[in-house]
């Protein structure tokens, strides 16, 4: 079976909708209107009663009409739309009397019926509105007054009614259907825009946009929910890109310093220190590659940052000495003195190992850049709702122009000025996604030639 359109959904739900209203307005009009035209017939006969009660006596068991022929004449000459009827029997129903109006009809005494109750009664195939009062004479009932009023014209009525509202009814919805189909159309135009949108939208053209509707209202916010959608895939695209294009890069350029250092070796005979040294050359190359692929695998683990995190209580000044246990050999190397400038313990909550490999690049870093000799400071300091941890140094610094650069993905700030600092350009583009990742503040102040801080903050343990 097919399914109806969006559009066509919209306008059948509102239609369902409006025809049980309709239907229930229509339905309290009908019953209004025959409600009115009963106590309308109704009053009248009950009128006819108190006035045909005064025109009569009851004498010897006999019901007279008081002048009689005045009263007869009165009946034969009365034109009424819905004229009465009036018929006099006896106590069992017997015909005493009746109005000329009847000609040669009479009306049904009816036996069960409840006296003084008006009910539907017949007279011959003719409906009528009757009443049967009760006649006394002292306490006995010699007789009764049958009233009636012929409810043709109300039957005519009502059927008229029913037969427009019946004819109406269809007619109605199908009027709604189509006004509620085109303004559902309307309604819906930006979603035909978002469907065109994305259909031109591939890997190759990013930059398309669903235009927004002038109304505020739920569809401008999903138009603009989209397009926000679209820039994060878009940049992500990008950033895969480049990210890419950057990896290449810098696994080719030591696969092809090996191939040619190899292909240098093997092109004669050579003394056994040029081969090792050569060989050691290639033993550095793949550290260096090794290296680059260790921190790859490690961006890529937390692209996403689903990666399960253990938060736990943390000491500070442990991991400051375990990081630094674990560089020793290259901060001996250099001469460097890493002085801790705290004095007591501090605590936080994060995640150990996360935390070690941001503080080991952080320190990484600043033994990479520091001149010989020189130092290297940790401080720690509590704030009213943060722990501060800074790492400072006093080496080549970085330029003002590529603060804003240090995080992007193998970029090195003045990498070409010294090409005796090796390294892959991806530290702190790691620090910068851990930091994320474990809601730790990250700031850089550098100044070239100066030195650079680093500056970790951590909520404070509650």
């Amino acid at each position: 079976m097919q399914q109806l359109s969006f559009k066509n959904r919209i306008a059948s739900n509102y239609i369902i909708t409006t025809a049980l209203l309709i239907f229930v307005v229509f339905f309290v009009i009908y019953s209004i209107v025959k409600f009115s035209v009963y106590v309308k017939v109704n009053n009248d006969i009950k009128i006819e009663v108190a006035k045909h009660l005064k025109e009569i006596e009851v004498k010897e068991n006999c019901v007279l009409l008081i002048r009689e022929k005045q009263w007869k004449k009165i009946q034969f000459n009365k034109v009424d739309i819905s004229p009465a009827f009036i018929q006099f029997v006896d106590e069992l129903g017997a015909l005493v009397d009746k109005s000329p109006n009847l000609k040669q009809k009479k009306l049904n005494y009816y036996p069960e019926a409840i006296n003084n109750v008006l009910f539907d009664g017949k007279l011959e195939n003719t409906s009528v509105r009757q009443i049967q009062v009760p006649l006394y004479q002292n306490t006995k009932i010699i007789g009764f007054m049958i009233i009636a009023m012929s409810l043709e014209d109300s039957a005519m009525v009502l059927n008229n009614l029913f037969i427009i509202l019946l004819v109406a009814y269809p007619l109605i919805l199908l009027v709604l259907f189509l006004i509620a189909r085109f303004i559902a159309g309307r309604s819906i135009k930006p979603i035909s825009a978002i469907i065109q949108t994305s259909n031109i939208i591939t890997k190759d053209n990013l930059k398309s946009r669903i235009p927004l509707p002038i109304n505020k209202d739920e569809l401008h916010l999903l138009s603009n929910t989209i397009n926000n959608l679209l820039d994060r895939v878009e940049n992500a695209i990008e950033r895969e890109k480049q990210f890419t294009s950057d990896a290449s890069h810098e696994l080719r350029t030591p696969l092809a310093v090996i191939k040619g250092t190899l292909e240098v070796l093997i092109r004669k005979p050579r003394n056994p220190e040029e081969y090792k040294e050569k060989i050691d050359f290639c033993i550095s190359e793949v550290n260096r590659l090794n290296h680059l692929v260790d921190e790859l695998l490690l961006l890529a683990r937390f692209e996403n940052q689903k990666q399960s995190l253990k938060m736990e209580k943390v000491s500070l000044n442990a991991i400051f000495l375990d990081i630094v246990s674990r560089n020793s050999t290259i901060i001996n190397q250099k001469k460097l003195n890493c002085v801790p400038l705290f004095t007591k313990d501090f605590y936080v909550e994060t995640d150990s190992y996360l935390f070690s490999l941001i503080l080991n690049n952080i320190l990484t870093n600043a033994v990479k850049y520091s001149k010989n000799g020189s130092v290297i400071n940790f401080d720690i300091q509590e704030t009213n709702d943060a722990i501060v941890f800074t790492v400072s140094d006093s080496g080549i610094g970085i330029a003002s122009e590529d603060l804003e650069k240090i995080f992007d993905q193998f970029y090195r700030s003045k990498s070409n000025e010294h090409p005796e600092i090796k390294g892959t350009g991806l530290g702190l583009s790691i620090v910068k996604r851990l930091c994320s990742l474990l809601q730790i503040d990250l700031e850089i102040k550098s100044k070239e030639n100066v030195g650079t801080n680093v500056i970790l903050s951590f909520p404070k343990l509650k």
